[in-house]
This record gives structure tokens, sequence and C-alpha cells, in this order.
């Protein structure tokens, strides 16, 4: 299979190949705002594809993972939800490369369609300019990602001579 173009392999809305998926969003609510906004994203998407969304939610960024891992083998794809703002501290290096880190190695080791929508930043206002529905909508983007994955994934396992 080669994709040729992005119309050619980005999925539409109502793509029959998606309709009906279930869809994993794990949500961190550290920062309410934005993650109303990043949920808000993501589930229109997920429901623009006739897809089925279950949400839930986990403390912090770290914490999105470990949930991930406990809960994904009942989902089609997952999305993750989540935001972290540079501090004065290292900690932000932690958290945001550890829970990108781990998002990619449950993604590639089990196969899943995963979207990255954990936020990292320099400022709040960075976070909300990404995170809110009428300007970049991050939480659609992430929920775009899955999903184009989930199509990419079912559509090879249509053409694997049985």
């Amino acid at each position: 299979m080669v994709a040729h173009n992005r119309a050619a392999t980005a999925p539409m809305p109502a793509d029959p190949a998606l309709a009906g998926a279930r869809i994993l969003v794990v949500e961190a609510r550290y920062y309410e705002a934005l993650a109303d906004e990043l949920l808000a994203g993501a589930l229109a998407v997920i429901e623009a594809f006739a897809a089925h969304a279950t949400v839930v939610t986990v403390p912090g960024a770290l914490e999105i993972p470990a949930a991930v891992a406990i809960l994904a083998d009942d989902y089609d794809a997952v999305v993750a939800l989540g935001c972290v703002i540079r501090g004065e501290t290292g900690h932000y290096d932690i958290v945001a490369g550890e829970s990108a880190r781990a998002l990619m190695d449950l993604s590639v080791q089990r196969r899943l369609p995963l979207g990255n929508g954990i936020l990292t930043v320099e400022t709040e206002a960075q976070a909300l300019e990404r995170a809110r529905v009428a300007e970049l909508n991050k939480g659609g983007g992430a929920a775009e990602a899955a999903l184009g994955v989930l199509a990419l994934k079912r559509a090879a396992e249509a053409a694997r001579p049985r």
C-alpha cells in the first residue's frame, strides 16, 4: 500500500471504515479550562466520524500512559489529552518527555492508533491558543491523528492476504 498524497490517506468525516470505532479518550484535568477545550475539540471530531468515545479522567499528564495501558485493550484507538506548562524547575522536562515516550512505546508495541494531544508549552497563553477549538484545536487534531492511523491500520488489515 502506497499513499501518494494527503487526500488519499486522510480519513473524512463519516468514513464508513471508522463508523462505530471505539475511541478511548484519556484526559488530564490538571488545567480545567484547557482540558475542557481539548476535550470539546476531540469529541467533536470523534462524533463527526460516527465513532464512539469513552472519556476517562486522570489527575495529570504522567498518569495518562498508565490509564492507556490499563484500558486500551477494549478500544480501537486512543486520544491522550492534557497540558504541561514549563515552570521554574526541571519537572516540566520529566513530565513532557516521559509521558510522550510512554505513549509512543504503547502505540508502537501494541500497534495502537494513538493521537497525542498533550500540549507542551512555555506559557498558559500558548496553551490556550493551542487548546481552543476556535483557534488551533489541538484536541481535535489529536482525535484526527488517532482516527487517521486507525483508518490506515484497517486498510492494511483488509489488504493482507487471508
